[in-house]
């Protein structure tokens, strides 16, 4: 056991993630998705189910391939800024970034019969493309000072025993007791402690398809397709605390030891999964069509690394075992856990009714439990595991429940130009919790379109609500940073048509 002979004030802050092993969040985060598509789906919210005759709609209802009169090649560049504004401690604070990404990449082959052939068969088109199905950039930061119940002297005084215990004990700033019970050190004349995190996470699905669709006397449209995913995302953060009254030369008998920390947790999660879908649409009448599609639970295959440190610095010189230390560090890197996610199906049904050649309005509405997403260890990965996931399973039933995600759009045309508008609601997918947790999207993008080109740009502006837990402590003191989010993200579409 160190013997440490100095007192401190220490604040240490781990991720709500997987510091904790908390694998409900890896359930929800790779079930949930977002409009997405090409520039004109995304201007209508979304609501593709019943259109057709876009790449866009192969994600979602791949009959609409059965629509398409001439062959295309789709290329759709994006540019996305995040903002966020985050409440805890007390304060108010505001973070920002940016990226560019692809959203969507498609090549279609179309083969139609003359209108003279009786061929009740009318057409049918071949998809391969790629299209950014979710993406889980986001960024926020919060900073303050605590109150007593709620810092980190309350967590350690409690004995988790996990990473955030081996960390402060390696770097002098918790002891063990001869039981090896890991004991906060004694201080006094330390105030409240300034704390901070900044929360940085990247990555994507990117779903590459193979789809076709095909099409019954121009009246039922049917479709299928597969598609692969290729799944990244990282999580940094880094955490911060210091003593707002630190040591003085004139005042080396007062205060405590502890000056600041750094705390750095990273966590890369990437891997594949892959599902189906079919899909219908029927025209009753020509200025009305109604269509269909399920999606098979995708089934992930996904490999992490999780890594941590912790740096900490002191203003007077901390003696342990006849050494003294002015700073110390010490990093845990975990082994790699290989695991599997089935995510829940999908079932859409959505109606289009067609305005003549002045446009045409389209609604959505799309069925997903949350809570039936599975977990388990990937016996056929890289990396073995026997993790136990049975209480991260029956977290994730007791967390989530059943949602509706709605999408509504409109598209007006005036000869060779297009203007759109939409919007979409995601349901929460919580059974319950303090603040709503429903996305909100609010669309809208023009076009341009020629006998051979067409060129669209979109705007897609969302904004929701998230609660972050930095630690967890046993009093019901809890903190839970609020976090206000809002992503604008732009995506231009130009297509070519042969």
């Amino acid at each position: 056991m160190k013997l440490l002979k100095y007192g401190f004030a220490v604040a240490l802050m781990g991720s709500a993630s997987h510091a904790f092993a908390q694998y409900q969040t890896d359930a929800l985060r790779y079930s949930q998705t977002q409009p997405a598509g090409t520039a004109r789906t995304l201007g209508i919210g979304g609501a593709s189910t019943a259109v057709g005759g876009d790449f866009g709609s192969v994600a979602v209802n791949p009959a609409g391939l059965g629509m398409y009169q001439r062959s295309e090649f789709t290329f759709s560049p994006g540019f996305t800024n995040l903002s966020s504004n985050s409440r805890g401690f007390g304060n108010t604070t505001a973070d920002s970034r940016s990226n560019l990404h692809v959203a969507n990449l498609g090549l279609v082959f179309t083969t139609r019969r003359p209108d003279d052939d009786a061929n009740p068969w009318r057409a049918g088109s071949f998809a391969i493309g790629i299209t950014r199905t979710a993406d889980f950039n986001q960024s926020f930061r919060y900073q303050g000072k605590p109150d007593l119940e709620q810092d980190i002297f309350q967590r350690f005084s409690e004995n988790q025993g996990g990473a955030l215990d081996e960390l402060a004990y390696n770097t002098y700033l918790t002891d063990k007791d001869a039981q090896g019970t890991y004991i906060p050190i004694d201080f006094d004349n330390t105030g409240q402690l300034n704390q901070g995190e900044t929360v940085r996470r990247t990555g994507a699905n990117t779903q590459f398809d193979l789809a076709y669709g095909t099409s019954y006397q121009d009246k039922l449209y049917i479709g299928g397709g597969v598609g692969i995913i290729s799944s990244r995302y990282n999580s940094e953060n880094v955490l911060t605390a210091s003593d707002p009254q630190p040591v003085t030369p004139v005042s080396q008998d007062d205060g405590t030891s502890f000056a600041s920390l750094t705390l750095r947790d990273n966590l890369l999660t990437k891997g594949s999964g892959i599902n189906a879908r079919i899909g219908l649409i029927y025209k009753p009448v020509n200025e009305v069509r109604i269509g269909a599609s399920v999606q098979t639970p995708t089934y992930f295959q996904l490999e992490e690394v999780y890594s941590s440190s912790l740096d900490a610095r002191f203003d007077k010189p901390v003696p342990v075992d006849g050494k003294s230390y002015m700073s110390k560090s010490f990093a845990i890197d975990d082994e790699p856990l290989s695991y599997t996610l089935t995510t829940p199906f999908r079932a859409t049904a959505g109606v289009a009714v067609v305005l003549g050649k002045s446009g045409f309005l389209s609604g959505d509405v799309e069925y997903v439990d949350y809570s039936s997403a599975q977990l388990a260890n990937n016996t056929n990965g890289n990396v073995r595991s026997n993790r136990d996931f049975g209480p991260d399973n029956d977290a994730v039933r007791s967390l989530y429940t059943n949602a509706l995600n709605l999408r509504a759009g409109i598209e007006g045309r005036l000869d060779i130009f297009r203007v759109r508008a939409g919007y979409a609601h995601y349901g929460s997918p919580y059974q319950s919790s303090a603040t709503n947790q429903s996305r909100n999207y609010y669309t809208g993008g023009v076009g341009l379109r020629q006998n051979n080109f067409f060129l669209d740009a979109s705007g897609v502006y969302s904004k929701g609500n998230l609660l972050y837990t930095p630690y967890s402590l046993a009093n019901d003191q809890t903190p839970v940073i609020q976090i206000d989010t809002n992503r604008f993200t732009t995506t231009l579409t130009a297509g070519f048509i042969f």
